[in-house]
């Protein structure tokens, strides 16, 4: 069994903000793999809406935190805990990324935060900064603060590279889930050179 954690704001209000554009890859996830006949509806647990998926012959667990970015560990931790995963190689946590430019889909095995904030609860509440991560680029703020420019919507020349990098960001899970870490970012790594 493999758990995708996607990281957001629940709410109205944060749809279509760059930093949703993690639940944004597990709601397409899940319109790809999960079956509605036999998942159903999500449903409330571990502080977020959990779907079951699957994808290939891999049992998937769909998460999307109802915590708020900020505390995001604390869904993923539960989870995590609860269906005895290890973080090394069950979990994937996808999320937006300040360095890398919009459109741009990128698989680490591990790392830390680098200023982000869901990240670095992540860290505190699992115990370790060694679990994978699929980052979706969203561009630098330029001169917009960082907090107004992560709750923002993506400008219209942003879209354009998104839309893609958001269908390549589910190739990229997918990948993991069936095949691992090593052969996703040997996939995907490469073919974002933007």
């Amino acid at each position: 069994m493999k758990l995708i954690a996607g990281l957001g704001n629940p709410g109205a209000a944060y749809e279509r903000t760059r930093h949703n554009v993690g639940f944004e890859v597990v709601d397409r996830l899940a319109r790809r793999f999960a079956d509605p006949a036999t998942a159903g509806p999500a449903k409330a647990k571990f502080h977020g809406l959990l779907l079951d998926a699957r994808i290939g012959d891999e049992r998937v667990l769909l998460l999307k935190p109802t915590t708020f970015m900020n505390r995001s560990g604390l869904a993923v931790a539960e989870a995590v805990r609860f269906h005895k995963l290890s973080p090394e190689r069950d979990l994937l946590v996808v999320v937006d990324d300040l360095a890398l430019a919009c459109g741009v889909v990128r698989l680490r095995p591990d790392g830390g935060p680098g200023g982000h904030n869901g990240l670095a609860d992540l860290e505190q509440k699992l115990g370790t900064s060694s679990y994978p991560r699929l980052r979706v680029g969203i561009d630098a703020p330029g001169g917009v603060p960082q907090h107004d420019y992560v709750l923002g919507r993506f400008r219209p020349d942003q879209l354009d590279r998104l839309e893609p990098a958001l269908d390549e960001a589910v190739d990229a899970a997918a990948c993991w889930a069936v095949h691992g870490m090593t052969e996703a970012m040997n996939r995907y790594n490469r073919r974002n050179t933007a």
